[in-house]
């Protein structure tokens, strides 16, 4: 099987603190994050499922690591609004990975499902971007669309989080899986922030198979779920957002759920 093994390093790539390596690890860090750390998880083979907890006040997740390792860059004290407070403070953080089981890879799951996505390219997956984020905040980033915070009556800081457009008609939302996978639901929580915000009547989904699916949305808080046609995809697209015709500018997305499973075939 496998090894795994966590880092914890500076800006200058030194290491501040390590595991033993093994199929379930854990490390604690005793000291304040600084300006520039980051998390390593090194595997002794790519294309590895593991179980990541980064944070002790986040929850685990599953991810795929493409490569034979993926880095987490601990998000900067001064914009960090769309985590907790609790999180990445403190001088004793508990940081903890194990390889996945199979019953846990072949699962029907939510596929979006990465409370650690962040921007840039850090070799695990799921990863969501976006070709417009409102005024660049981190409060609206893509990758809070898929955190697993349903909170929705507000916005703003955490844990009102959302996928901001910036008014933007053109606005594109993209979710990498990075590898293959079937697709059978969606779920779409909006932000219900009424009356300052508006919402969505109708939105396109773009596959990367150049299946397309159209959605029928509505004002709710709730969230709006879709059966689609099981297809074998590595990536997704939000788009074509048409915004309801009221007063406000501000549609926005609270959470992306894609449930599915690994693809059966191993290809796209």
């Amino acid at each position: 099987m496998a090894m795994i093994k966590l880092k914890v390093l500076n800006a200058r790539g030194e290491t501040l603190a390590v595991s033993p390596a093994g199929s379930q690890v854990s490390l604690v860090h005793t000291a304040p994050y600084q300006a520039g750390d980051w998390i390593a998880l090194e595997c002794g083979a790519s294309g590895m499922y593991c179980v990541i907890q980064l944070e002790d006040s986040m929850p685990p997740a599953l991810v795929y690591i493409k490569g034979s390792a993926m880095d987490f860059p601990i998000p900067p004290a001064d914009n960090r609004v769309n985590y907790s407070p609790k999180s990445f403070t403190g001088s004793s953080h508990l940081i903890r990975a194990r390889t996945a089981t199979v019953d846990e890879i072949t699962a029907c799951r939510n596929l979006a499902l990465n409370p650690y996505d962040c921007h840039g390219e850090h070799g695990f997956f799921p990863h969501a971007t976006a070709n417009v984020e409102t005024r660049g905040e981190a409060v609206f980033a893509a990758r809070n669309a898929i955190d697993g915070i349903y909170e929705n009556s507000a916005h703003g800081a955490w844990p009102y989080q959302s996928w901001g457009i910036n008014r933007d008609p053109r606005a594109r939302f993209r979710l990498d899986f990075g590898r293959p996978v079937e697709v059978r639901q969606l779920s779409l929580t909006l932000r219900a922030d009424f009356p300052h915000d508006s919402w969505w009547t109708r939105a396109a989904v773009v596959f990367s198979d150049e299946s397309r699916e159209t959605l029928t949305l509505s004002q709710t808080a709730e969230p709006q779920r879709f059966s689609v046609s099981p297809r074998t995809v590595e990536w997704l697209e939000l788009c074509d957002l048409e915004k309801a015709d009221d007063p406000s500018p501000f549609p926005a997305l609270t959470q992306l759920e894609v449930w599915g499973t690994e693809a059966p075939d191993g290809h796209a």
